[in-house]
């Protein structure tokens, strides 16, 4: 998938250098993606963002590969409680080297600069209800279907929690659609 080159060519669309601690916000720039592949699931057609969900739940092994070494699985609609209201964020992680939380926030459409408010309350809520005294601070990705990087870089500006966005795709590597393309094919005859 030449991920390296990509890594290398793409300019940043989160706002770590401004948020985490340099060495942390150098680390984290090394761990997340500013795009994922989401081809091993499969997806041929457009979805829902619950049935992206599920899907990556009960894929969770790929989709943790996918997402780099040192990340845990804490759990998907995490529920939150806090004011006597329940918020729920899509898929909570743990990542052991940055010792940081990390929720991941699912949409199959483009980016809304509105997605970073909901996160900031995420990550707010979850270093108030859910982080110990020995992490760092909870760190948030929106996984959208597309973003535009001026659009995330204004979104981002003022933001004082350590949030990315990142994009992904859900095309198979050619062998996996070349396969699926056949077996689709077979079932018509």
């Amino acid at each position: 998938m030449d991920t390296f080159h990509h890594t290398q060519t793409q300019l940043q669309t989160n706002n770590f250098n401004e948020t985490l601690l340099p060495i942390s916000a150098d680390y984290a720039n090394e761990v997340f993606k500013n795009s994922y592949n989401l081809g091993f699931l499969g997806i041929t057609e457009p979805i829902k963002e619950q049935e992206l969900e599920k899907r990556l739940t009960e894929k969770i092994k790929s989709f943790v590969l996918e997402l780099g070494k040192g990340f845990s699985f804490i759990g998907n609609q995490y529920r939150l409680e806090y004011n006597q209201k329940e918020y729920f964020v899509d898929m909570l992680f743990f990542h052991r080297g940055l010792r940081s939380l990390v929720a991941i926030e699912l949409k199959i459409g483009s980016f809304k600069a509105e997605y970073v408010g909901k996160m900031n309350f995420y990550l707010t809520l979850l270093d108030k209800l859910e982080k110990s005294e020995h992490e760092n601070p909870s760190i948030g990705i929106i996984l959208c279907a597309e973003k535009d990087r001026l659009d995330v870089e204004i979104a981002l500006q003022d933001i004082n929690k350590p949030i990315g966005v990142s994009d992904y795709q859900l095309l198979l590597p050619k062998d996996e659609l070349q396969t699926l393309v056949l077996n689709e094919l077979n079932k018509e005859i």
